[in-house]
C-alpha cells in the first residue's frame, strides 16, 4: 500500500529517456510520462530540479487542490506555504535526500490541504536522463488518516518534532507484519498509537483486541488469552475461545506487557515463535493469524536484569520499538491538545483558553502527560461558568488535583531493599504519606499493581498495616 513497483518506475524512467538530447536547461517531460501519471489511482505530482511542479494527476487535484492549479508553482509553496525549500525551513526534504542517496526516499510531512493541515506519507523517486543526472522527481502522496496537525475529535494530534518522529515510525511500520513495542510513560497515549498502527495496516478491516496484562489475575491469564475447553478447571462449564482467537486476522494489543507473569511469558513466546497455541485443557494445536503490538511504561531492560522478564520474549516483541514522547518533550503541542480535549470534556460549551491560562498549562510539568492534561482541563471547565477558561480556573484545577507534599520521592531512593523486603520500614513511611490510588503508588515504585498487592497482603498478614 506504500510504494509503486520497480517496474512502474522503470516505465517512468524510459519515458523520460529522450530528454537527454535536449541542450537547454528547460527540460520538459514527455506527454507519455504525464499521461502515465494521470492514469494512476494515487495522488502524484511531477516536478523539476528547481522544485517547480510540472504536472499533477487527477487524484492529486481532487484530494489536495480541487480549486486552484498547482502547475508552475513550487512544491514547498503548495504543500507547506513556505517561501524556501523544506530543508531550509526546518523540515526533512525528500528531494535533498534523493540527491544525496540517488534513490527513492520516504518522509512524513504536514501538508496544507482543503481540510486543513494533514499528515501525508510521501514517496519521492528521482528520474534520470541518459547521462545519469537527476532530471525530474515524482512524488506519490498518501494521507495518514490516524493523525492530524490540528484539533480533531478523533486522531493523534501534534506538530512537535518529537511527535512527528514518533508518527513517522508508525507510518513506516504499520503496513508491515513486524511486532511493535510501544514504550513511554503512563498517559502518553500508547493505546491510541496502537490503534493508529492497526488502522494504517493491511489488517484494519479486522479486529484490534486489547489485553490489559496488568489487570488479569495470574491464574486466569492463560485461559483469557488462549481460551479453554469444557471441564478444564472448576467453573469451566463450556468451551470458550480466548482473546487470541478473537483477534484472528487482526491485531492483538498487549497493554502493560511488563506485567505478564513469568509462567505465561514462555507460552506467549511460543505463540510468537511458532504462531501456534493450545486452549487450556486441550491437546489440539491451533494456528494464530495475528499481528502483535505491545506496550509498557516499565523499564524492560531492568526487568530482564532482575530476572522478571525473559530476554528472548523481549526480542520477539520489540522487532520495531517506538518511543512515545512525554508531554514535556512536546510542550508546543499543549495548545492543540487542549483545544481538542476541551471539545471532548465539554462538547456542548464551546470553551476556549485565555492566553494566561494557556501559559499556565505550558508551565506545568505534567508528570501524568496527556491523561493528566485531560483531567486538568475537565476540572478547569467545571470551575469556569463562562465560555473562556481563565488563569485562575487553571490554578484552581491544579491546586485541587495536586497531591500534598510528601517525602515519597526520597523514599523511592530506598527502592532496592524496599521492594525486596516487605518488612522494611520504608513501606510504613510510604503508606503513611501516599494519598493516591494503588495504581499510582505501584507506578512510582516501578512495580506492577499485582506485585504491590501481594506485598501489601504480606504486610497485612504480619500485622503491620
Amino acid at each position: 500500500m506504500w510504494q509503486l513497483t520497480d517496474t512502474n518506475w522503470h516505465i517512468l524512467a524510459v519515458s523520460t529517456y529522450t530528454v537527454a538530447t535536449m541542450k537547454d536547461s528547460a527540460k520538459r517531460p514527455l506527454p507519455e510520462l504525464v499521461s502515465y501519471l494521470e492514469g494512476l489511482a494515487e495522488p502524484h505530482i511531477l516536478f523539476d530540479t528547481q522544485y517547480r511542479i510540472l504536472a499533477a494527476n487527477a487524484a492529486y487535484r481532487r484530494q489536495f487542490s480541487p480549486e486552484r492549479s498547482v502547475v508552475g508553482r513550487t512544491c514547498y509553496e503548495v504543500s507547506h506555504h513556505f517561501h524556501v525549500p523544506c530543508d531550509q525551513a526546518g523540515e526533512s526534504c525528500p528531494l535533498v535526500k534523493a540527491r544525496e542517496s540517488g534513490q527513492r526516499e520516504r518522509v512524513l510531512h504536514l501538508h496544507h490541504t482543503p481540510k486543513g493541515e494533514e499528515y501525508v506519507n510521501i514517496e519521492l523517486s528521482p528520474l534520470h536522463d541518459a547521462s545519469g543526472q537527476q532530471a525530474f522527481f515524482v512524488e506519490r502522496m498518501e494521507p495518514l488518516q490516524v493523525a492530524q496537525g490540528q484539533p480533531e475529535a478523533q486522531a493523534l494530534i501534534g506538530r512537535a518534532v518529537a511527535f512527528q518522529r514518533m508518527l513517522e515510525l508508525v507510518a513506516r511500520v504499520a503496513p508491515s507484519h513486524a511486532t511493535v513495542l510501544l514504550q513511554g510513560e503512563s498517559g502518553t497515549g500508547k493505546e491510541l498509537v496502537a490503534h493508529a498502527v492497526h488502522e494504517s495496516s493491511t489488517r484494519a478491516h479486522r479486529a484490534l483486541v486489547a489485553v490489559d496484562c496488568s489487570s488479569l489475575p495470574e491464574n486466569l491469564f492463560e485461559s483469557e488469552l488462549f481460551g479453554h475447553e469444557r471441564g478444564a478447571f472448576t467453573g469451566a462449564i463450556s468451551s470458550k475461545g480466548g482473546l487470541v482467537e478473537a483477534a484472528s486476522g487482526g491485531t492483538l494489543f498487549l497493554d502493560e506487557v511488563g506485567d505478564i507473569p513469568l509462567s505465561m511469558q514462555v507460552k506467549l513466546l511460543r505463540l510468537l515463535e511458532s504462531g501456534t497455541y493450545r486452549r487450556v485443557g486441550s491437546t489440539e494445536l491451533r494456528h494464530a493469524d495475528i499481528r502483535v503490538v505491545s506496550a509498557t511504561h516499565r523499564d524492560l531492560d531492568r526487568l530482564i536484569t532482575e530476572g522478571h522478564f525473559r530476554e528472548d520474549l523481549y526480542y520477539r516483541l520489540s522487532t520495531f520499538p517506538i518511543h512515545l514522547p512525554a508531554l514535556r518533550e512536546r510542550r508546543e503541542d499543549i495548545a492543540l491538545l487542549a483545544e481538542a480535549l476541551l471539545k471532548r470534556v465539554a462538547p456542548k460549551r464551546q470553551l476556549n483558553l485565555a492566553p494566561e491560562a494557556l501559559a499556565a498549562l505550558q508551565a506545568h510539568p505534567f508528570p501524568g502527560n496527556v491523561r493528566e492534561l485531560r483531567n486538568l482541563l475537565e476540572r478547569a471547565s467545571l470551575f469556569c461558568d463562562g465560555a473562556l477558561i481563565q488563569q485562575n480556573h487553571v490554578e484552581q484545577a491544579l491546586q485541587s488535583g495536586r497531591r500534598p507534599a510528601q517525602p515519597i520521592d526520597n523514599t523511592i531512593a530506598t527502592l532496592a531493599p524496599f521492594t525486596k523486603n516487605p518488612n522494611h520500614a520504608a513501606w510504613l513511611q510510604v503508606m503513611a504519606h501516599h494519598q493516591g490510588s494503588r495504581a499510582d503508588l505501584a507506578s512510582q515504585l516501578g512495580m506492577s499493581e499485582r506485585s504491590l498487592y501481594r506485598k501489601l497482603k504480606a504486610l497485612q498478614s504480619q500485622g503491620k498495616t
